[in-house]
């Protein structure tokens, strides 16, 4: 690659080329975000009362961190077996060399598909999936999966039991 591109600023089919500049976050910032990824229903007054600041200043904040994108969204923690999945998997994937955001958008794709990582080791990609049944889980691997041109490899790695860790005190 020439310095000339290696220089220049990412274009606009980058992700990293849309997101604002990162801004530092203080303890109160940190507090508030311990307090929302606990109860993301917690109301602005409630927040407001736990970090000791005023409602306005609690707002101002987390819509600071919603624009700045360290808030990405609020969701609910869902018990997949009861939801439905019986079967969870992560799925291991080696893909071929620089095809990591086509690989990701077809990922996207996929039914059940509740996060995905690219990693360094071993493999390339790490995919956590929840089916309904085993069978399900065979048929997107072996059919869905192993049929993106760009996967070299899989391996499925079978969860017998999910724990959501609480976040930290």
């Amino acid at each position: 690659m020439s310095d000339e591109q290696m220089a220049r600023p990412p274009g606009p089919e980058d992700p990293e080329a849309l997101r604002p500049p990162v801004r530092p976050l203080d303890s109160v910032d940190r507090e508030i975000l311990r307090i929302l990824r606990a109860d993301g229903r917690a109301s602005i007054r409630s927040v407001a009362e736990q970090v000791h600041v005023s409602r306005a200043n609690a707002y101002a904040r987390i819509n600071r961190m919603i624009d700045d994108r360290v808030i990405r969204g609020f969701s609910a923690r869902v018990d997949q077996e009861r939801a439905g999945h019986g079967t969870s998997a992560y799925i291991t994937l080696k893909i071929v060399q620089d095809s990591w955001r086509s690989v990701r958008e077809r990922l996207r794709e996929l039914p059940g598909a509740s996060h995905m990582a690219l990693v360094g080791g071993d493999f390339d990609v790490l995919l956590l999936v929840h089916t309904a049944d085993n069978r399900s889980l065979r048929d997107l691997v072996l059919t869905r999966i192993q049929a993106i041109p760009e996967v070299l490899s899989t391996r499925t790695l079978l969860v017998f039991e999910e724990t959501d860790l609480d976040p930290e005190p």
